[in-house]
Parts: C-alpha cells; structure tokens; sequence
C-alpha cells in the first residue's frame, strides 16, 4: 500500500489546475509587522474562478491606530493570475520572493469595531487612496503542502477531505521579510518588518468549521511561528504549524491548546495564552499574547454569518518580543 504523506512542492507556489468544484478557491495571503513605524497589515486575494469573482483584502493597521480596510468582490475569468481589484502578486521566484502591490482605496476607520456593521463602518467613515509597493522574501523554509502518494515516479494528490467540510485541499506557511512603501492618504512610510504569508487550495467554504484559531508570530530575522486549532462541525480536531528557528529545520507543532480571554461587549478575544507541543515529544512551547487592535471581518453565506476576528498581538515567547496576528473564525449564532 502506497503511503500518504503531507508533501510541499515548489510548483505549490504557482497557481494550481481548476479541479472544477463551484467552490473551488485559490489564495495567497500576507501579513507583515514593522515595529519601527507601528504599522502592520495584511494582503489576501481568493480566486473562486468558478463562481466568477475574486476575494480581494487589503486591511493596514496604521501608526496611530486607525485602520485602512477595503474589500471587493472583482470578477474574475481564469486561474491564472493573482491580479484583482487593484491588488496584484507576483511570484518572481517560488518560495523565495514575491510582490506585493496594491493602488485603490481604503476605509479609514479610527474605530475599527466599526466594521461589526461593515455597511455602516463603509458609509460612515472616509475612503482615501492608498498605494503598496512591497517585495516579500522568505527566511523560513515552507510548511505543508497537500496530502499525496508516490507514483510512477511523480507525487500525485489524493482527497482526503469530507463533503461539507472542505476548507484546503492543500495549504503551506511560510514566514517572509516585507520591504518596501506604503502610502494611505498622502502618508508614505518606508516598510521594514517580517511576517507570515500562506497559499491554500481547493473547494473552501468559510462556513465549514466549526471554528479554527490561527496564529502567527515573528520573531524578527531569526525566528517565528505558526500555530493552528480547527474544530470541524463534527468535533474532530485538527491541529498543526511549524517553530521557525534560524539554522535548525523547522520544528513540527502537533498539539495546539488556545486558553483566550475576551472583552466588551462583542466578545472579542483580547489576550492569550498558547502552548504548543512540538510533535516529536517534549514540553511546549508557551507564548502569551496581548491584542493592539482588533478588526472584524464577516462572511455570510446561505444564511449562515462568520465572524473573522483579526488581531494584530504583540507575542511574548520566553524573552523574546515579536508580532503577529491571531485570528479567530467562528460563527456567533
């Protein structure tokens, strides 16, 4: 019997074959934090070619605490491409370095929880134009890939996911160094900071899991990690993600526990404890988190309302300092 390993390929960083299911997504996502001007983001675009549009995100959690969101569904006529909605990212070398840009505009929130009410915050508040000029290149090795099996010579994918619940046929992280610009409004900052990014692949619906807590942290140059807890409808529990650290293969996380403590009256999450159990046995690792700011983001969809809150964290693991985000799916009804 042929053995079915998670496997990451270079080729997993170009775009994959349409498999054809109306659900069918492809994404890219970055995140980055410069400590040095306060100012982090994220950057996503999902292909869902085969409902004829892309999600397009572009959030930037900016020095003095406003936030500059936009959101657009672009149509969309292949899967050859990330370029949707004035945002564009290029693969110049797989695994190692990509672009970033972005040329459109932004809702300028100073109260981001404005955004429990996306058409009230997108009325209420100014859209001013922003540019992103970013080149992203990588200092971890990449995690994951998809589940496949040796054959003939070739590794070919096998499906392992359960009707209703499918959310990535195949996903890898890998943590990157963002230089670059970034002008909102007429304010240009020089970027300098490091950061996350993730590829995934395959029929997705926000609405499949039960729940799932996302985790990612950098640690400057040498260091980061990326830890995950997913509880699907029917109470399996996957967990997963990698310890990033400079000259050592990245280390497996098989255990995640999320100990959370929330606030005001949305019951967002504001602190956090996560200990991460490397898989190859030991004690975990503990890494305390305390949110800076916080935007919520909803999807809906056939009635059912998720709720994507999206924490920038300051991350303290032993003596060290870093930032990152921890995002939390669930659905509040």
């Amino acid at each position: 019997m042929s053995t079915i390993k998670l496997v990451c390929l270079d080729s997993d960083d170009l775009l994959h074959e349409n498999t054809g299911e109306s659900n069918f997504n492809e994404s890219a996502y970055y995140n980055f934090y410069d400590p040095g001007n306060r100012l982090g983001g994220f950057f996503r675009l999902g292909n869902r070619v085969n409902e004829g549009y892309a999600e397009m995100t572009i959030c930037l959690y900016l020095p003095d605490g406003r936030v500059g969101f936009m959101y657009g569904r672009p149509k969309i006529a292949d899967n050859k491409r990330f370029d949707a909605g004035g945002m564009r990212f290029d693969i110049r070398t797989p695994m190692q370095e990509h672009h970033i840009s972005y040329e459109g505009n932004v809702c300028l929130m100073a109260r981001p929880l404005d955004l429990m009410d996306p058409k009230q915050a997108f009325t209420s508040n100014p859209h001013k134009p922003a540019r992103v000029d970013l080149t992203y290149r990588a200092v971890s090795a990449a995690h994951g890939g998809e589940p496949r099996t040796w054959k003939d010579g070739e590794w070919i994918s096998v499906r392992m996911e359960k009707t209703g619940q499918e959310f990535a046929r195949g996903h890898l992280e890998q943590h990157g160094h963002a230089t670059g610009q970034i002008t909102v409004d007429g304010t240009t900052w020089n970027i300098d900071g490091y950061g996350l990014r993730d590829r995934s692949w395959g029929p997705r619906y926000w609405q499949g899991p039960q729940y799932y807590r996302w985790l990612t942290m950098n640690f400057g140059p040498d260091a980061g990690i990326a830890g995950a807890l997913t509880v699907q409808r029917d109470g399996r529990e996957l967990m997963g993600g990698y310890i990033y650290q400079k000259g050592k293969p990245n280390r497996v996380i098989g255990k995640v526990e999320v100990d959370s403590e929330l606030a005001g009256s949305e019951k967002l999450h504001a602190k956090l404890t996560a200990r991460l159990y490397p898989a190859e046995g030991g004690p975990p690792e503990v890494v305390e988190g305390r949110v800076l700011n916080m935007v919520p983001l909803r999807n809906r969809r056939e009635g059912v309302t998720t709720r994507i809150a999206e924490g920038l964290t300051e991350w303290r693991w032993g003596d060290r300092i870093g930032y990152g985000w921890s995002e939390y799916l669930d659905h509040p009804e």
